[in-house]
């Protein structure tokens, strides 16, 4: 598994003012498309590409356009949501799936409660948007999802991750697949509720307003 943790004068920015508490929902939303914009840029280095004969109004010469299948991004709801227009700005061609699971606060145990995937993901390379890697069982749970369906190239984009999420995700995920995981910044570690420490709190209620 490999692990990028994007060194950004900009990131570290747009993350500073998204850690404040005052900032509101309506910045935050617009902070995280703006910040999964420079993820993205990190994340797709490797993309499949292939080459393609085009025509300039000048000459013709040899261009690059995405290879298919096309990549297939797949936020974790309902949190994932709010950093997909983020990607798609950039990729704008890609299928998008969706992966429902949530995580019983007691327990820890992840719970699949939603997938809209393909079935074969055989060959496909796969984007999991989820902003937290906190203590990794819910994009550990993702991403056995997404190999019991073929896929093994799987790049995963978190805001924050914490050193227990990613050690967790390295010892689930072993040889079985190329993971990466593309992150904004790997903060100090996880509270005793299992929150980032600094983080930014709940990214989906930051994004979305608390639900009661």
């Amino acid at each position: 598994m490999r692990v990028i943790e994007v060194k950004h004068p900009l990131i570290a920015h747009k993350l500073t003012e998204m850690r404040q508490k005052e900032t509101p929902s309506s910045t935050f939303r617009h902070l995280t498309e703006e910040l999964l914009m420079l993820l993205t840029y990190e994340a797709t280095r490797d993309i499949a590409v292939e080459d393609v004969e085009i025509e300039t109004p000048v000459a013709k010469t040899t261009g690059t356009r995405l290879s298919k299948p096309r990549p297939l991004v797949v936020p974790i709801l309902r949190a994932g949501l709010g950093m997909l227009d983020g990607m798609m700005r950039l990729l704008p061609t890609a299928e998008v799936g969706f992966l429902g699971m949530v995580r019983d606060d007691a327990t820890l145990q992840v719970e699949t409660y939603a997938n809209r995937l393909p079935e074969d993901l055989e060959g496909r390379q796969c984007f999991i948007l989820d902003p937290m890697l906190a203590t990794g069982h819910t994009m550990i749970a993702a991403i056995d999802y997404l190999l019991d369906h073929g896929a093994r190239d799987v790049t995963c984009l978190c805001l924050l991750s914490a050193p227990q999420g990613l050690k967790a995700l390295e010892e689930a995920v072993g040889d079985r697949a190329n993971v990466t995981i593309v992150t904004g910044a790997i903060d100090e570690g996880l509270n005793e509720h299992s929150y980032i420490v600094p983080g930014l709190g709940d990214a989906g209620d930051r994004l979305y307003g608390v639900i009661d």
